[in-house]
């Protein structure tokens, strides 16, 4: 299986050529602040311009189903209801995991970092439907372009939901910094940095709040 972003991975790893980035759509320039846009038949992240961006989110015919564009959205659930033996269900060895609902297979699918790339649990599709469940307040993730980020913190879970994109660059991260079996000062302090940085940009979703952010309840 192809790992979710590994085509569009490597632009969190490699350092920027001479030449001024182009939009992989229709090869227009680019800024630092461009979108992104995802191939959901191959998992690849595609940078694109505003132009191709709002043509992607408004389902032009450009698109024929196969991209969508990336939104913006970031919400923080401070108080995310997950208990230790469904993380152990879900089978995440490590401290974070993202998931969101991969269309082709119409289903969720769970990945985490790891020094190697993006990992995929063998996610008991159950045990996550309960999780979402118990945390009703949290808005519905758009298919393949937004996910729940989970971490697990000494004082308990938090669930950010954030575009995609944001999920590859964690990855980028673990990979770019990671060094030996438990990983070195340099990618903890990366890692507690993303999440920090994240924390401050999401709109905070209380628990118990009720419906999700677009006044719909879940179910």
């Amino acid at each position: 299986m192809t790992l979710p972003g590994e085509g569009g991975l490597r632009r969190f790893l490699e350092p920027r050529g001479p030449s001024a980035p182009r939009c992989e759509m229709c090869a227009e320039a680019l800024d630092e602040r461009h979108g992104h846009a995802v191939n959901i038949e191959n998992r690849a992240l595609l940078c694109v311009c505003r132009a191709c961006s709002l043509l992607l989110s408004r389902g032009g015919t450009v698109a024929q189903g196969r991209y969508r564009a990336v939104p913006e959205r970031y919400l923080y659930v401070p108080s995310f209801r997950l208990g230790v033996g469904e993380w152990e269900e879900l089978q995440i060895p490590v401290r974070t995991a993202f998931f969101f609902r991969n269309s082709v297979l119409d289903r969720f699918v769970a990945f985490y970092p790891s020094p190697g790339g993006a990992t995929e649990s063998l996610l008991e599709l159950s045990t996550w439907d309960r999780v979402l469940a118990a945390n009703p307040e949290l808005a519905e993730a758009e298919p393949d372009v937004e996910a729940y980020l989970v971490d697990r913190r000494p004082d308990g879970f938090t669930c950010h939901l954030v575009p995609i994109d944001a999920c590859y660059e964690l990855v980028g991260l673990v990979r770019l910094h990671w060094k030996g079996f438990h990983g070195g000062q340099e990618a903890w302090e990366a890692i507690d940095g993303f999440f920090e940085r994240l924390r401050g940009r999401g709109e905070v979703v209380l628990a118990g709040a009720g419906p999700d952010a677009e006044g719909r309840d879940r179910g």
